[in-house]
């Protein structure tokens, strides 16, 4: 697998691993720009409002009907959150032309599709169709609502939301309600075009052509971009320490039967350098695959909670521990998981426990080049973050991680709030 990296217009990178594992291409188009909350429902509205219709498909059906002509293809919009920076855009997948038996350049069309999605929109008098605008505003204000429906993500969501609430990072990738509904044609219009002349932007492509027939059937595709001074005042502020000298704790009441109790931490000092293998290993140890501390001890052992597991965001330099509790055990709980976290402070880790936890982040890291929209996002991470290096060079890493590198990465986590989701006394259901 070659991976090859050119700018192949102003502002607008190309990733091209060329591989001939899959019999499907992909292709992202990443528009980057900075989390706010004032812009970010915009944003997100944008993509989907394009993909409504363009100037020569002016409908999702004929869009439909083009992409069905070229084997079954399809190109979604994509809304993603990367630390303190929001990427919209599209992922489009489809046959590889290798396969085909015509070769017919199925690739060509694709990348031609989306460049017309993207720069010539259905527009009436130069602006977006009011009607798009406006079911796709409602649609994206369910989304916003149903977040509620999942109360373990919603548990996230608030806690990162009241720890970073002095941080851009406490913005949702879809934006706020409020903001959402403030939306119209006239304004999403300047908006969108706004972008298309500032955004960096970050293309992939993955399937068995090569690097320099992409970049060139790309470039014809986006030609007729309109680029002005470009943005690159993007970018992510780690913060090392806590907000307060004592843990900040939340609540929130809803009808549920089945606590949330979620912890944050910041990753502190270890973020000036981070060493991104030891970070995944120490995750692992504490609470990010089943023979971790959390899970072994916290849920298995002592019963403390229904489920408890850590995640680590190195773009943000967070980490977060998600569990579901009983009312009751709140506090037992609580405890538990910094005594878990204590011990890996101490050097407490087994030689066995520290050989699964790097045998899982291995074995995931390797599974990622099994997925071509895995190492999308693996690499669009990467670009984001200024790293490079492949997933299995990644796994190696880890493979050579030492006990102590992840006892001081332990000693670096400093904790910063506690939220706990509590039933308000009405009949509720029971979470997972």
């Amino acid at each position: 697998m070659e991976t090859v990296r050119k700018e192949i217009l102003p502002g607008v990178w190309l990733t091209a691993l060329e591989n001939d594992k899959f019999k499907t291409g992909c292709l992202s188009i990443s528009l980057l720009t900075q989390l706010d909350r004032e812009t970010a429902a915009m944003n997100a509205l944008i993509p989907y409002v394009l993909r409504r219709g363009s100037r020569n498909h002016t409908d999702m059906q004929a869009l439909a009907t083009e992409l069905d002509g070229l084997y079954g293809s399809y190109i979604e919009p994509v809304v993603r959150k990367i630390g303190e920076i929001q990427c919209i855009g599209f992922l489009a997948s489809f046959a590889d032309d290798k396969y085909l038996p015509d070769g017919s350049g199925v690739f060509e069309s694709i990348a031609n599709l989306c460049g017309e999605i993207l720069l010539a929109p259905c527009t009436k008098g130069g602006l977006l169709l009011p009607e798009y605008v406006d079911s796709e505003k409602e649609k994206l204000l369910d989304s916003i609502r149903s977040r509620l429906n999942d109360k373990r993500a919603w548990a996230l969501h608030r806690l990162i939301e009241q720890m970073c609430c002095y941080e851009p990072f406490a913005v949702s990738r879809l934006g706020t309600e409020d903001t959402a509904e403030n939306i119209y044609y006239q304004k999403l219009t300047k908006h969108y075009r706004s972008l298309i002349m500032t955004c960096p932007i970050e293309i992939f492509y993955c399937g068995s052509l090569g690097a320099d027939t992409v970049a060139e059937k790309l470039s014809d595709a986006f030609s007729g971009m309109p680029r002005g001074e470009i943005d690159y005042d993007i970018g992510t502020d780690i913060r090392m320490n806590a907000v307060e000298e004592s843990v900040r704790e939340f609540n929130d009441e809803l009808s549920v039967t089945q606590g949330k109790l979620v912890m944050g931490y910041r990753l502190g000092d270890c973020m000036e350098d981070p060493d991104i293998a030891a970070l995944y290993v120490f995750n692992a140890v504490f609470g990010g695959c089943v023979t971790s501390k959390l899970f072994m001890n916290v849920r298995e052992k002592l019963s403390l909670c229904y489920y408890a597991s850590s995640l680590v965001d190195l773009h943000k330099g967070l980490m977060i521990v998600s569990s579901g509790v009983d009312f009751d055990k709140f506090g037992a709980a609580k405890d538990e998981i910094c005594a878990q976290l204590d011990a890996i402070k101490r050097g407490e880790v087994t030689a066995d426990e520290l050989l699964a936890a790097k045998k899982s982040v291995a074995s995931d890291l390797r599974a990622t080049l099994d997925s071509q929209y895995n190492l999308e996002g693996f690499y669009l991470a990467n670009t984001i973050d200024g790293l490079d290096f492949d997933p299995e060079e990644l796994a190696e890493a880890v493979e050579c991680v030492e006990l102590q590198a992840v006892v001081d990465i332990a000693n670096s986590v400093v904790g910063d709030a506690v939220y706990y989701l509590r039933g308000n006394g009405e009949e509720g259901s029971d979470e997972a």
